[in-house]
């Protein structure tokens, strides 16, 4: 399977509700569902090339295959485009993740559910893993925390907030390939192949017009939550996003970029020795956060989702 299915599911919100697209690989009906959510910028394109290993490495196993959904956060990627901006909120996203869920289980049961979430979709992640009583098909049994956790480096969010909601104007792919590099060469080494590809699901046309120039794929309004974030209210939030770490019964998994500044060593020190007492591995050269297209990232994941599946 070289290409994923595109799908919909429509979410509830404050006003007429809105559409989350997901891109599905693997086995539509596997009762193995592992669930890739991206980051504040990205969409579910950026797992492609984990997706595949994931399916391949299940198909040619005893698991009899998987189904890998990666949805696009609403106002990224193909989603839709929310109508009041404040949903641009973790609480609101983790909803919209309950609702694909129960879409999915509608379509064909889950039995099994990993999760694998990329810095924000490591915090939607908490949310849903951290508290009890949330209507789940299944708990998830696996949980992987990509290079994100309850404390969150401020110097860090200072800097995702000094870009967030330019969408830029590009005459071509690589133009724009070449603009996000800048400001995200902490991913860590990529060929201009890998970012290429990469940066292709990121940028769509201004209008229909021939030729017409491209932009960033996201809503620039998600800025306008994120920005009212304060040094203090952040803080704040992680007394929350601790309790929500500690609740989770999820077996877990943090990666690391070893030059990450989001997410501190002494945050994923902490991530082992409390709540679901996380493994963490760590990968040199890379910042926030790694793309899980390397090797050696990709082997971590899968190792971590099938390999006791496969004994």
């Amino acid at each position: 399977m070289t290409e994923p299915s595109l799908n919909y599911v429509t979410c509830p919100d404050a006003a007429d509700g809105h559409r989350m697209a997901y891109w599905q690989w693997g086995q539509p009906d596997s009762p193995h569902v592992v669930l890739c959510v991206h980051g504040l910028t990205r969409q579910g394109r950026d797992f492609d090339v984990l997706a595949q290993a994931l399916c391949e490495q299940a198909g040619s196993s005893s698991l009899g295959g998987i189904r890998v959904v990666c949805p696009d956060v609403a106002g990224r990627g193909e989603s839709d485009w929310l109508k009041d901006p404040m949903g641009y909120q973790v609480p609101a996203y983790a909803a919209d993740m309950l609702s694909l869920l129960a879409h999915l289980h509608a379509q064909s049961p889950i039995t099994t559910l990993d999760w694998v979430g990329t810095s924000m979709g490591g915090l939607i992640g908490m949310v849903v893993c951290g508290q009890p009583g949330l209507p789940l098909p299944v708990p998830v049994r696996k949980l992987v925390l990509n290079d994100v956790g309850p404390a969150l480096q401020w110097q860090a969010i200072q800097r995702i907030g000094a870009y967030l909601g330019q969408s830029g104007h590009f005459d071509t792919v690589q133009e724009a390939a070449d603009a996000m590099w800048k400001i995200s060469a902490s991913f860590g080494p990529h060929t201009p192949e890998q970012w290429l590809a990469l940066s292709l699901p990121m940028v769509k046309p201004v209008s229909a017009a021939a030729g017409s120039p491209l932009r960033l794929h996201y809503d620039p309004a998600i800025a306008g939550p994120f920005r009212l974030t304060t040094e203090e209210g952040a803080q704040q939030g992680e007394a929350m996003l601790w309790q929500l770490y500690d609740g989770i019964q999820a077996e877990t998994l943090v990666l690391r970029g070893a030059q990450s500044d989001l997410l501190s060593p002494q945050t994923a020190h902490a991530m082992m020795q409390r709540g679901p007492r996380a493994r963490v591995v760590e990968f040199e050269g890379v910042g926030h956060a790694p793309t899980l297209i390397a090797k050696e990232q990709i082997a971590a994941v899968a190792d971590f989702l099938l390999l006791r599946l496969r004994t």
